[in-house]
């Protein structure tokens, strides 16, 4: 998960890398798991209601239609989820996504007003929740969902950007 060390500048250093929490999975497994148990039961009743090759045919049909249900709403959102990190560095905050065709977003850390995070019920028993970031851009604010013990995260961005307000020194002037 962790973001590759090409990626950062000489003196930068990750301060904290997440994905969206595995919750964002439950989902695709669900899916998953009705189109296999759909796709078996269809494969049992063509087989003992139709011969020959009309039954191998609709087997055919029915398995291609689970392949591509599996595809695109099991592998497709898998692999997003694997491939997207938010990673903050001393310096900035980086999303990045994407295995073949890759996206990026960078925020510098002196362009964030504010950190903040939102949980709801269904967060608080995952535990996780929303980092609102607030930035000087045209959008103002990012919201990343999902994100794993996001309090703590939260707390050390705010840290962070604390220690870089005051030229890198902490309150008691070290």
């Amino acid at each position: 998960m962790a973001i590759s060390p090409k990626l950062l500048n000489e003196g930068e250093h990750v301060v904290v890398s997440t994905r969206t929490h595995a919750k964002a999975l439950f989902g695709p497994i669900l899916v998953l798991l009705l189109t296999l148990g759909v796709a078996t039961f269809l494969s049992v009743v063509l087989s003992d209601r139709v011969d020959g090759t009309t039954s191998s045919a609709l087997l055919g049909v029915v398995w291609l239609v689970a392949l591509v249900v599996i595809v695109w709403w099991v592998v497709r959102p898998t692999l997003s989820w694997m491939t997207t990190t938010y990673t903050f560095t001393n310096r900035r905050l980086m999303f990045r996504s994407g295995l073949i065709a890759k996206e990026g977003r960078t925020i510098p850390l002196n362009r964030i007003s504010g950190v903040d995070f939102e949980i709801n019920v269904t967060d608080r028993i995952f535990g996780c929740g929303t980092l609102v970031v607030s930035d000087a851009s045209e959008q103002g604010r990012v919201e990343l969902h999902d994100i794993p013990r996001v309090e703590e995260v939260q707390k050390v961005v705010s840290e962070e950007l604390h220690r870089l307000a005051h030229g890198g020194r902490n309150d008691d002037g070290t």
